[in-house]
């Protein structure tokens, strides 16, 4: 009997858990949103490139001009994979792709990184684990490969499945970008590695190779004559502000192009050159289009034009003002257009129409920061069956266009937003408020959009103000047009809390912040007369009718998760290790209730049932907790390890209790899941083709209008939005421990 007693003790039943066919969509931005530092045509099958970016994957190009996503399958387990260090086509064989993946190489990941391999253009992929870490997040960001962070040179001779180090390589690069900080410690390591195919006669391995390595002030190019059995440094190279970023063969002409800068990028550089190298006799020359104090940028992106020997063009890597710049040459260098010039200082000649009509917002945004053409531009590639054609990546978008020898003769061309399809951006925050826009999006890097539309980009970010990353938004539960929004730049003259009263349709500064306050996360009141605010470094402060800020006393300074109830105004919500916390005065004072959150360490998240004052759902790093009198009591929803982000959204049945979707650990497996009966039985959401990276960097939204919909805020990838399209299957229950 007491065995039997024991035993029964020990079997503790999950709730149902259920899958349901979701179709997941993108919400389309249209720009791309962040880095793209790498775009390769085949030179063997026309139409066909990929582009790489630092967070957000791998992509394909379209015949329309659009492009594909190819990563998307990787899920928590593959987050690093989203961080794309370099690609690669085999050039006989477009159909087979190369890419080394890896999102940091230092402590912030702490995965080693791979090459994937494809051989049906990016559908399926076979992965490679590596020995060391590879960091497409990383400063520098650029079958042999060269790693970063002292690895050196790697080669493989069965197409990527193996791996084995070129000890004979001469060097491994010595450059640090900033040895004080961790992001930046990590040596660069090598920069490109180029083959000339003219070496070698078709079906044999390619004997002459160079290799650019991450070295300022002293040898930085390197060669080999026989497929790399012996190494020497490039004869009469520069030595002098000369790290390497590309290097370009234009094989009919025999010749190597170089761009050097004195920084590894992508954000520095003040000086830097072009070079080429004759291979036949061993000279090289300077080209560098601009000299003296026109010179104050390293260069970047560099392309030849197959089609037309001795067109070339470079991209100025860090003209951070009055905006980037491209030249063009058509006589290898001797002279040189450049896509902007000084009229009238400070009138520009702009060489070029700007269309947008694919992104709209980043026509707003590129004149706020008064850079058009572009920043961060280590990517620049001609097509090899079409001289008009050609595109080129920025730290925000894909520009480029097919009308490019018009710079030749009208030297005025069309600059248009290429990105459509890639959606590259970090979301931070999502509401869906049950009036205005259906969706409106907190967004790192690019401020945030009000989505009157899920299928067509916005027209504009949040603007006056303009935060360059809005950490968090959220709406009044009773006023549900009132929203507030922060932003994370505490060294601005502005405010950084703004308010609007129409949806988000326009906005102004919350007069009631102080300059120099920045970042957290933000929570309004039922009415919208109060803002709760925990900041990133001032704690937790609290203001009504936009007075003055004061600080929370009563609340940690930091680790608070915070939330407004949605029905009464004086009433907000907070969480920090195992802590709940409630303040009935409008944010003013804050009781910690008896009851705890079990062995949470963090409290991650709170939302709350927009129609019932008291019922209050919280995240943490070891559950999920649900009270339904305000803390009072909480219930442990089995089954949950640690969970992230959580919110609820629009009933099934009229009048029934709201659907709750979390994204967090459910049986030791990270997914999306949704519980239409306040966590009695759960339905997993994503699927093998829609993994959404980190679980725990992700941001998750229910609509409030739509039983159902779903949105998914990745970090890199964009928002999904996922409606339910079949009926559901059991596929766990009654799992015992």
């Amino acid at each position: 009997m007491l065995g039997r007693s024991l035993l029964g003790l020990l079997l503790t039943a999950l709730p149902l858990l259920t899958s349901a066919a979701t179709s997941w969509k993108q919400v389309k931005l249209g720009g791309g949103g962040g880095f793209v530092p790498g775009i390769v045509f085949s030179t063997k099958t026309k139409g066909v490139a990929y582009a790489r970016t630092d967070i957000g994957g791998l992509y394909k190009l379209n015949s329309d001009d659009s492009w594909t996503p190819l990563l998307d399958w990787a899920g928590n387990d593959k987050w690093h994979n989203w961080g794309v260090d370099a690609l690669a086509l085999d050039p006989t064989n477009s159909n087979k792709v190369y890419i080394a993946v890896g999102m940091y190489t230092n402590s912030w990941d702490p995965n080693n990184g791979s090459i994937l391999a494809s051989s049906d253009g990016g559908s399926t992929w076979t992965e490679y684990p590596l020995s060391f870490k590879v960091g497409g997040n990383m400063p520098g960001r650029t079958l042999f490969f060269g790693a970063r962070s002292g690895n050196g040179l790697w080669k493989s001779t069965n197409s990527g499945a193996t791996w084995t180090k070129v000890t004979n390589f001469p060097s491994t690069g010595t450059y640090v970008q900033d040895a004080s900080n961790e992001y930046t410690a990590d040596k660069v390591g090598l920069a490109f590695v180029t083959f000339d195919a003219s070496s070698s006669s078709s079906g044999s391995a390619t004997k002459r190779i160079f290799v650019g390595v991450a070295n300022v002030n002293t040898t930085s190019i390197y060669y080999t004559e026989d497929g790399g059995s012996t190494w020497a440094a490039v004869p009469g190279q520069p030595t002098t502000n000369n790290l390497p970023h590309k290097g370009v063969i234009s094989p009919s002409e025999g010749l190597l192009y170089v761009t050097f800068n004195n920084n590894a990028g992508p954000y520095d550089g003040t000086i830097g050159s072009i070079q080429k190298y004759n291979i036949a006799a061993k000279t090289w020359t300077d080209i560098t289009p601009v000299s003296g104090s026109d010179l104050y940028f390293g260069f970047g992106g560099l392309a030849v034009d197959l089609q037309k020997p001795g067109t070339i063009m470079v991209a100025a890597l860090n003209s951070w003002w009055p905006d980037g710049q491209i030249f063009r040459s058509t006589n290898s260098g001797a002279s040189w257009s450049p896509l902007w010039s000084w009229a009238s200082y400070p009138t520009m000649n702009r060489y070029y129409k700007y269309d947008v009509s694919l992104a709209p917002w980043i026509g707003v945004t590129a004149t706020d920061d008064t850079k058009q053409i572009g920043w961060m531009m280590e990517a620049l590639v001609i097509d090899p069956f079409d001289s008009n054609h050609w595109l080129y990546g920025t730290g925000l978008t894909i520009y480029g266009g097919h009308d490019l020898l018009q710079w030749d003769t009208t030297h005025n061309i069309t600059l248009k937003s290429l990105a459509d399809g890639i959606e590259e951006t970090a979301v931070l925050g999502l509401i869906s408020p049950p009036t205005g826009p259906q969706l409106l999006s907190a967004v790192g890097d690019v401020g945030g959009f009000s989505h009157s539309s899920l299928t067509t980009a916005p027209s504009t970010p949040f603007n006056t103000p303009l935060y360059g990353t809005t950490p968090d938004i959220d709406w009044a539960g009773q006023a549900p047009t009132n929203l507030v929004r922060i932003g994370s730049d505490a060294s601005s003259t502005s405010r950084q809390v703004a308010l609007s009263t129409n949806s988000g349709a326009t906005w102004n500064e919350d007069y009631g912040a102080a300059t120099g306050i920045a970042g957290g996360k933000v929570a309004i009141s039922a009415a919208g007369d109060v803002v709760l605010w925990a900041t990133s470094s001032n704690g937790v402060m609290v203001s009504r009718y936009t007075n003055a800020f004061t600080a929370v006393s009563s609340l940690p300074s930091s680790g608070v998760a915070i939330a407004s109830d949605k029905v009464t105004d004086s009433t907000f919500y907070a969480a920090s290790g195992n802590k709940f916390y409630v303040s009935t005065d409008f944010g003013v004072t804050f009781a910690a209730k008896s009851a705890t959150l079990g062995s949470s360490s963090t409290a991650n998240d709170i939302t709350v049932n927009v129609k019932v004052t008291g019922d209050v759902w919280v995240s943490t790093d070891a559950g999920l907790y649900h009270t339904t009198n305000s803390g009072t009591s909480f219930t442990t929803i089995t089954g949950f390890g640690a969970t992230w982000s959580i919110s609820t959204g629009a009933p099934k049945t009229t009048g029934g209790y709201p659907s709750v979707f979390v994204i967090g650990t459910y049986n030791s497996v990270v997914g999306v899941y949704r519980s239409d009966d306040q966590g009695s039985t759960w339905t997993r959401l994503d699927d093998a083709a829609h993994g959404f990276g980190s679980g725990s960097a992700n941001v998750i939204c229910g609509d409030q209008r739509t039983w159902g919909r779903v949105y998914v805020g990745t970090n890199g990838r964009g928002i999904f939005y996922g409606d339910e399209s079949g009926s559901s299957t059991s596929t766990v229950s009654h799992i015992f421990t």
